[in-house]
């Protein structure tokens, strides 16, 4: 049966909603007690934003076959990059491991496909379930390689005691949103939390920003970006970068952002010490975790410029799971991954994880808290979190990096973006 998504919005925007921006991820491992199981034990690394999906489905699969057995564990989204991405070059990697959808990334499904660290899972009766426009998400040259169960959303996640002490309510324009984040500041509560130290975090407020700066004045500029035509430089990039400049310059982020990590950003939400955070809807689950009552957060869609009808938001498929084609226990990994693809098991997967589920055999669960974003979807004002439309996986980094640059003081806009575009250009 079709996804949500897929009655919703356009084949169009469907085609461009593969995203996935890098989602969060803390460092803890835990798995099963023993090493039993005639196919031995499965080595299963995932990033943060996975865990409560990927937990509950390694249990669940666990507990229905009796011969399974599974060691797991998370890494922050930086060593995936790294120390993951090295493992799978070595041929030492885990069986099961974390991978980004579409490209844009060194741990995403086409650069890792492209080097033949794979394996794919074409033959598994779930593919055949794929809406046609989340395709490029999961496939490269045909072939599926990564499980994910649906999309997410990026947003501003806020404490709602913390507004509600201010008198405020959630902004729809960028001024309302500075007239909010200043009474937040009067009133001795941070405005916005960022956790810049954690590199992958540094991207998220750009991303929230540039659909409305950039997308819904020219929803064709990744294919004018690819063609030549286009520059990060000469487009609406630059009018994000500078309204993220004069968030910090107003004095609405917590003291030394650089210095502040992404689970320290989320304890001051999840306590109130400050209101909000602009995260992916797949990482709400820690936040509530740090909160006293769960449903003291909410979420909305972060606001980018002054016309509601301009602000677009950012969505795409959340981080997902591959079978290392190394694995010399790929047989009983794909067999995982098969019963990851059950409708009822990607519903609760999706769930758990606070996103909208890829397909369902009927009226798939949305977390409450996407509510506000669903209107977007149903009127094609989305689009994919950027990084999934870059050619390399250099660009990225570069942006961490600029963004690093630029609230240090150590660069201007002009010289951010210039470097983004040199990456862009790269060519392997």
């Amino acid at each position: 049966m079709a996804s949500v998504f897929e009655r919703s919005v356009s084949r169009r925007r469907l085609l461009q909603l593969t995203g996935g921006a890098v989602a969060a991820g803390t460092l803890a491992a835990c798995g099963s007690s023993s090493s039993g199981g005639s196919g031995g034990t499965l080595k299963v690394i995932g990033a943060g934003s996975q865990e409560a999906g990927l937990r509950k489905a390694l249990d669940e699969y666990k507990a229905k076959n009796p011969d399974f057995d599974f060691n797991l564990s998370f890494s922050p989204a930086d060593q995936l990059q790294t120390a993951l991405r090295a493992q799978l070059a070595a041929g030492n990697a885990p069986d099961l491991h974390a991978v980004y959808p579409g490209n844009g990334s060194a741990m995403s499904m086409v650069q890792l496909s492209k080097a033949k660290l794979l394996a794919d899972l074409s033959d598994q009766a779930w593919t055949q379930k794929i809406p046609t426009g989340f395709k490029g998400a999961y496939q490269q040259d045909g072939k599926t390689y990564i499980f994910s169960p649906g999309t997410s959303v990026l947003g501003a996640i806020y404490n709602k005691k913390a507004f509600a002490a201010a008198g405020v309510q959630p902004p729809t324009t960028w001024s309302e949103l500075l007239k909010v984040c200043e009474t937040l500041k009067n009133k001795g509560i941070v405005p916005l939390a960022l956790g810049a130290q954690t590199p992958w975090v540094t991207q998220l407020i750009n991303y929230a920003l540039v659909p409305g700066t950039v997308y819904a004045k020219q929803p064709d500029f990744d294919d004018k970006m690819a063609a030549g035509s286009a520059t990060f430089a000469g487009s609406g990039w630059a009018d994000a970068m500078n309204k993220y400049l004069e968030l910090q310059k107003r004095g609405f982020f917590n003291d030394n952002p650089n210095g502040t990590t992404y689970e320290q950003a989320t304890s001051m939400v999840g306590t109130g010490k400050a209101a909000m955070a602009v995260q992916v809807s797949a990482v709400l689950q820690a936040y509530r975790a740090a909160a006293p009552k769960p449903d003291d957060l909410g979420m909305f869609p972060f606001p980018a410029t002054d016309t509601v009808a301009d602000n677009w938001i950012p969505g795409g498929i959340v981080v997902g799971l591959a079978v290392s084609a190394k694995s010399k226990k790929a047989d009983q990994a794909r067999k995982f991954i098969e019963f990851c693809g059950q409708p009822d098991v990607v519903s609760a997967w999706a769930e758990a994880v606070a996103c909208v589920p890829l397909y369902s055999d009927g009226e798939a669960k949305v977390d409450p808290v996407l509510k506000p974003f669903l209107p977007y979807l149903a009127d094609n004002k989305a689009v994919p979190f950027m990084d999934q439309r870059w050619p390399n996986a250099e660009v990225q980094p570069t942006h961490f990096a600029v963004v690093q640059e630029l609230l240090g003081g150590k660069t201007t806009v002009d010289g951010a973006l210039k470097k983004m575009d040199e990456a862009y250009r790269k060519t392997a």
